[in-house]
């Protein structure tokens, strides 16, 4: 799609495949992405895991796989985007926000990740992937039903109102065991924190191990009654 159709026939697209593929295999949902989008369609990855990214990479090889580096990821995270460009035939794209960490502080005061990180995640994640997917007319997520009760609802193609794009959750049905198995019979990389008690791995400081018996996120801005960084809400 040279010029990318208007919102409005996206919208439509986007209702009649999440119906159509909701009980499809992710690799079948991806490859109709990259059949209907060719290289209007990226996958974002918080480099988390690279499960996406490998499906993306067999369903399109070249896929662009979108990054966001907020200035506060552990190195680990850095690490693993790394060796997904490296090992994977994709096109890791990196994008960062306007202001470096410094001049966030400078402007806002330090720490603003502790006294507003709603604030904080809209300037170094929320605004920097909108202006990211500007060249995309759909998009791909990690994100999983079985995540949060926020996410339970998530379709495998649905319509992104805010950004005017589709959104394509190959593995909204998956559980964790999908993706362990996954992982285990590609020998698809993960972050190292996964195997040292981090269930969920965002910025590093707003992200802490979890306790035995707590939900996978709650690691993530532990204490704020936050759930969710902006990104997908």
């Amino acid at each position: 799609m040279t010029d990318g159709p208007d919102t409005g026939e996206l919208a439509t697209l986007a209702e009649r495949a999440g119906r159509e593929l909701e009980e499809a295999p992710a690799l079948d949902i991806l490859r109709w992405a990259a059949d209907t989008f060719g290289p209007r369609f990226c996958v974002t990855s918080s480099m988390e895991d690279a499960v996406v990214a490998h499906l993306a990479s067999r369903a399109f090889p070249g896929v662009d796989v979108v990054f966001l580096d907020t200035g506060y990821h552990f190195p680990e995270t850095i690490g693993t985007r790394d060796a997904v460009a490296t090992v994977l035939d994709v096109n890791v794209i990196t994008l960062t926000p306007r202001q470096t960490v410094a001049e966030q502080d400078a402007e806002h005061g330090p720490r603003l990740h502790e006294r507003d990180p709603d604030l904080c995640c809209a300037l170094r994640k929320v605004t920097p992937l909108e202006e990211g997917l500007a060249g995309y007319d759909a998009w791909a997520t990690g994100l999983r039903r079985d995540e949060a009760p926020t996410r339970a609802g998530t379709p495998v193609v649905g319509w992104d109102a805010r950004r005017g794009k589709v959104k394509v959750s190959p593995i909204a049905r998956w559980t964790q065991a999908d993706v362990d198995a996954y992982v285990a019979e590609h020998g698809v990389l993960t972050n190292p924190l996964l195997m040292d008690g981090y269930a969920s791995v965002g910025c590093a400081p707003c992200t802490r191990r979890v306790l035995p018996g707590e939900d996978s996120r709650a690691g993530r801005w532990a204490g704020r009654g936050k759930i969710e960084c902006g990104l997908h809400t």
